[in-house]
Parts: C-alpha cells; sequence; structure tokens
C-alpha cells in the first residue's frame, strides 16, 4: 500500500489555536531559552547537562572530559531540531544566530570521514561502532539527521545538512550488504536516514534504513555475539550468557512480528519507520507488520491518557492488559512516539482510529509531561500517585509525584519541544484529489490546492470552522476527521457547507467526512457537536481498573487530585448515573482549563486497621481537571480511575 497523502511540511502551517497557541509560546518563551541554558550548565539546581560543551570539546575548542550519558549528543540535535520548527513558528534573529553557532561547533567536532559522536571522539576513539547495543552511535545520528533535515526545511541552510549526509555516507559506507552487518541497538536512525532521503533525493539513505530494519531479527544473536567478539561492556548490567532480545526486537523479524514487546520507545521508533517506509516502497506485507503492532498497543497495551511502556523493568511493554495505575511507566518519549507512528500510518490510509489516538496522545500523555511553566517535567505519567509511596517505595521509585527540573537522561523534555513546535504539519496531509484534515485546531495552512483558515474552539467546545480559498479551479475533497466519540446520530451534530447541511453518514468513511466540490473562494465549512462528559469503562480483563469507571470530555482525559477532593481519593465514589457539570477555571495556574464539578461520595470508617462495620457513607462535592494538567499545584493524591458506587 502506497501513501495516499503526504504529511505537510511544518513551515506550511501557522497554528493560531485557543489551546495550542499557548504551549507553542510558552514553549517559545520559556522552555527553549530554559533548556539552551540548561544544555551549556546555566541553570543552578538541575542535573548537569554538559552537551554542548562535549561538543567543544570534541572540536577542539575546549579542553576537559567527556561527561554524562553516552547518548548526550541527542540532547543537542533535538533542541536544534525544536528551534528549527520554533522559527517556523515565529521567526527570531537572534535564536537562529545562537542555533547557527551550535552548529558551527558539531561541524567542527566533526571527524574527517564522517564520523560524528562526542563520547566516543573524547573518550574512547579506539571503540567506534564496536558496542551498537549499548553505545547509541546509530541512535545520536538518527537525530542529528532529524534535526538537519528539519532546520533545512525551516531555514534553508544546509550547513546542518552537510554535516548529517557526511555522516550518513559514513554510516552507508560501513553498514549494508557485504559489509558489517549491523543494527541500532537504539533504533531511531532508521526515522532519520528516511527524513534525510527525503530532504536530499539520494537513495542510498532510504536503502540504509530499509537494511537496518530488515536486518533486524534475522540473527537474534546478534548483539551477544557482539559482545564476546569486543570483550568489553558500557554499562556492566549483561553478565548473562545471553541477552533479552525482545528488549530491542531483536528476536523476529520486522515482517514475523505481531505483539509489541520490550522497551516501548525503541519499539514505536522501529514501527514509525517501518510505517513510514512500507508507505514509500508500497510494500503491503510490512504495512500489514505495522497495522498487527498497532492494533495489539491500541487494544491491548495503552493506558486511557496514551501512556504505553507499563513496567519500569526494562521501560517496556508488558502482557497484554497489564496496566496498573499507580506502578505505570508510561515514558513521554512513548507517547511522542506514538504521534509519530499515527501520523505515518495516517499517510497510507486516512483512517479515524489512528487520528483518534495521535488526538489522544496530544492533548493527554504527551503534554503532562511538562508542567504548565515549562520548566519542570516529567519522564513517567502514571494514572494514580501518592506522596510518600510514590517515587519513594521500591517498585513506585519511578513513578514520581512531582515534575524534576532535569534528568541525567533528558530525553523527554527536548522530545517535547520538537513535538509541539512542529505541531501543524500532523493536522494535515494532502494527496492528489483529497486535502485530509486530521486535528480540529485553529491554524492557518498553505497547501497546494488550497489556502485554508481554520477557527476552533477545540477541546473545550465542539465548534470548528474552515474557510477556503481554492489555488485550484478543479473539484477536490476535503476529508475532515470527526472524532470516535463525536455522536454523528445526536441532534448538535451538524454540517454545513456555505449554511446548507451536509447528511454525515453518507459523507463518512472511517471516520472521515468528504466533501467533494468545486471550491470557491469564501466557502465555509462548518462543524459542530455536542462535548458531554462520557463515562469510560476498562475491558474486565484490565484487573486494576475493574469496578472502576473514568471520565473524559471531548478529547481530555480527567483526573481527582487531593488538592480539590481532599485526601484518601480511594474512599470516594462517583454515582452510577453521573452528572458532571462543566466549568471554566478562571484563576490559579489552570486557568483557562475546563473542569468538572459533580456529586459523589466517601466512605468513612472507624479507626480500626479492620473491623466488623461497614464504611459509612457521606454525600460529597468532587472536582475533576485535565490529567495533562496534574500536580502544577500543591503535592498530593491523584488517581484518573475511580471506584463506582
Amino acid at each position: 500500500m502506497s501513501k495516499k497523502a503526504k504529511q505537510v511540511k511544518v513551515n506550511q502551517v501557522k497554528v493560531q489555536d485557543i489551546f495550542w497557541s499557548r504551549l507553542q509560546d510558552k514553549i517559545i518563551d520559556t522552555v527553549i531559552p530554559f533548556q539552551e541554558r540548561v544544555l551549556n550548565d546555566q541553570v543552578p539546581g538541575v542535573a548537569k547537562s554538559h552537551a554542548i560543551e562535549n561538543f567543544r570539546i570534541a572540536a577542539g575548542l575546549s579542553e576537559g572530559e567527556f561527561y554524562g550519558m553516552v547518548f548526550q549528543d541527542s540532547d543537542v540535535a533535538k533542541w536544534l531540531e525544536g528551534v528549527a520548527y520554533a522559527l517556523t513558528v515565529r521567526p527570531d534573529r537572534e535564536l537562529e544566530e545562537r542555533a547557527d553557532a551550535v552548529i558551527d561547533i558539531i561541524e567542527k567536532a566533526q571527524q574527517p570521514d564522517g564520523y560524528l559522536d562526542t563520547y566516543f571522539i573524547i573518550k574512547e576513539p579506539d571503540r567506534r561502532w564496536q558496542n551498537l547495543h549499548e553505545c547509541h552511535e546509530l541512535y545520536c545520528a538518527g537525530h542529528m539527521m532529524e534535526a538537519a533535515a528539519a532546520y533545512y526545511e525551516a531555514t534553508g541552510k544546509d550547513r546542518l545538512l552537510g554535516v548529517a549526509q557526511r555522516l550518513a555516507d559514513h554510516i552507508v559506507s560501513r553498514f549494508g550488504q557485504g559489509k558489517e552487518r549491523g543494527i541500532p541497538g537504539h533504533q531511531e536512525v532508521e526515522i532519520g536516514l528516511l527524513k534525510l532521503y527525503r530532504a536530499t533525493g539520494k537513495e542510498a539513505y532510504r536503502e540504509m534504513a530499509r537494511f537496518f530494519l530488515e536486518e533486524r531479527g534475522k540473527n537474534p544473536d546478534y548483539f551477544y555475539e557482539e559482545k564476546l567478539k569486543r570483550g568489553w561492556q558500557h554499562w556492566g548490567q549483561y553478565n548473562t550468557d545471553h541477552l533479552d532480545v525482545t528488549y530491542n526486537q531483536a528476536h523476529a523479524t520486522i515482517y514475523q512480528q505481531d505483539k509489541a514487546v520490550g522497551h516501548a520507545v525503541r519499539a514505536v521508533y522501529m514501527y514509525t519507520a517501518m510505517a513510514d517506509l512500507a508507505g514509500e516502497d508500497g510494500d503491503g506485507k510490512l504495512y500489514e507488520a505495522c497495522v498487527r503492532l498497532w492494533d495489539n498497543i491500541v487494544e491491548q497495551k495503552m493506558y486511557l491518557t496514551g501512556g504505553i511502556g507499563s513496567t519500569a523493568e526494562g521501560e517496556a511493554f508488558s502482557d497484554d492488559y497489564d496496566l496498573p495505575n499507580d506502578m505505570a511507566y508510561a515514558e513521554t518519549c512513548a507517547s511522542i512516539a506514538m504521534v509519530f507512528f499515527a501520523g505515518r500510518m495516517l499517510e497510507t490510509e486516512p483512517d479515524g482510529r489512528f487520528a483518534d489516538i495521535m488526538e489522544r496522545e496530544l492533548y493527554n500523555g504527551t503534554i503532562s509531561g511538562m508542567q504548565l511553566d515549562g520548566q519542570k517535567y516529567f519522564y513517567v505519567n502514571p494514572l494514580e500517585s501518592v506522596p510518600g509511596i510514590s517515587g519513594k517505595i521500591h517498585g513506585y521509585k519511578h513513578a514520581l509525584s512531582e515534575r524534576p527540573g532535569w534528568y541525567a537522561c533528558a530525553c523527554c523534555p527536548t522530545n517535547l519541544v520538537r513535538l509541539i513546535t512542529s505541531l501543524g504539519s500532523y493536522a494535515w496531509s494532502e494527496g492528489d484529489s483529497v486535502i485530509y484534515c486530521h486535528l480540529l485546531m485553529g491554524q492557518r495552512a498553505e497547501l497546494e490546492k488550497a489556502q485554508i483558515a481554520v477557527e476552533s474552539e477545540y477541546p473545550w467546545q465542539g465548534k470548528v470552522s474552515w474557510s477556503i480559498a481554492p489555488r485550484t479551479d478543479r473539484e477536490f475533497t476535503l476529508a475532515i476527521h470527526i472524532p470516535g466519540y463525536v455522536d454523528l446520530q445526536d441532534a448538535g451534530t451538524e454540517v454545513r457547507v456555505n449554511g446548507g447541511k451536509v447528511e454525515l453518514e453518507e459523507n463518512m468513511k472511517k471516520g472521515y467526512l468528504y466533501l467533494t466540490r468545486k471550491w470557491e473562494e469564501g466557502d465555509r465549512a462548518e462543524l459542530s457537536f455536542e462535548m458531554p462528559v462520557r463515562r469510560i469503562f476498562a475491558s474486565q480483563k484490565v484487573r486494576e481498573d475493574a469496578g472502576c469507571v473514568a471520565l473524559m470530555r471531548g478529547p481530555v482525559v480527567y483526573c481527582f487530585e487531593e488538592a480539590d477532593n481532599g485526601g484518601d481519593l480511594w474512599a470516594l465514589r462517583l454515582p452510577g448515573q453521573l452528572q458532571a457539570e462543566s466549568f471554566l477555571c478562571r484563576e490559579g495556574v489552570l486557568a483557562g482549563n475546563i473542569c468538572l464539578r459533580m456529586k459523589g461520595s466517601r466512605l468513612k470508617s472507624g479507626r480500626s486497621l479492620y473491623s466488623e462495620e461497614r464504611p459509612v457513607k457521606e454525600p460529597a462535592e468532587l472536582v475533576a481537571i485535565p490529567y495533562y494538567a496534574w500536580a502544577n499545584r500543591r503535592p498530593g493524591q491523584m488517581r484518573v480511575w475511580m471506584l463506582e458506587e
């Protein structure tokens, strides 16, 4: 199956949205400068980064030792990619000059043969490419390629693109058929190579990506054999006879895999590249493998918030339906990866099931990873938190109750920057005769067939309109994703074009409303629908959620915090006939968010640890807030899934 549409470029869309513009402004005004200072070790009290200094040392501009994780270079690459996208949102000459200065350092650090990795340049130059399993050289290379393609697209400057091409050429000269048959320990370079291929048109980069993907799993013992050959380790934790080959999805070929296993971020980065390549090459067999893996994640291994990877052991997928709330891992990067995966699947098959998950990730599981002020971050996103246990007790230490300022392993903060600044590119894809609108956010899009201005009150209200200025006198189709939760039979659900009502059912296909006509200047499509509070129930196979209910309104998942409801949240009960009132929060850090107010009850018991007396039920006024905004006030308990009367 070849791609039916291509994702638009980030500089084709200007987000002008009541929800996302505020986040983009926060990223540009606060987060990017803050992270720049962190990467330069200029923020007291947070984990030292040293990432840019590593490049200076590798370039011979400073003296010193390498510091940080073996993949520290990737933080700089992701920051640069975020800067590139930010420059398309809001041009900033001074920021661009500072980014150019960082690129100058990176260029000077690159070795004559194209090799670029500060850990090995500084610390162990004689051990390059000997430990693909642990040392992330290809992972860092992939992020540098992504940054280069983004910076070239955003600014037209090709210095970083040249760095990335020399690095890619070096990799192509070393790996492949008839050369070294290596594979990345942490998948990512496959995504970077495909983006570099599209930026340059060089087929060798696409073929290199295909080799890395198709080589995986042909020899499940590759990494163990590599370890024996080199005789040394980086992490020192693999002193077993054999390695866990599911951890980095090396247990089977990409065509044979049908269950999401192992490290969640590695897996979904790989699935993203698989979906991209399947569409590029029209590889139906590869696309079907992507569908199987997608279905396993979404139907059996995903939290309501979109979080994936339920166990801290290996930051990994667990068994089907094993979704503990208070021990959830649900790494921010994993939710971001699902946005990437969904975006690539939508290019090949515009289907609401992919767009629904992309939307869920964006409004919940990704942005929960950043504090509302933009200066603190969650790596892990649990669905239940109890201070004193969460973040402290063995088994719960990963699931913090408050966001730290930074991490020694800081993959998530910079990943969020590049996602939110590139958001416009996920809103559309464009085919030969169809324009697909995937996200209901306010924006102005400069597309091949039309200029489209979108006005939106989403996600708080179901009101969106599209004003079309065609660039062709030919008929074409505007296909609008209607979220899966919208009741098409409801009297409040309505679509009008130039005031005339459109029959929904006969124009719907796989979650998209197809509007085909010869569009004229000033044509306007309008969508309206009700947004009631919805009660969500989990499969009875999910043991942790049995007897519980969660709340959603629109795409937003809600949670209950101690700040609004008092302690012992597990003693609260929601009524079977719930009537929740939506209200706009006007003050404090939650100002601008729609919150929920409802009547419930609280169970109270005596002082004894155990008793034959039934707890007493008392009425209680309960408040729920958007999940993404939890842990922004005083520390306290939080729950998404609540027991029901």
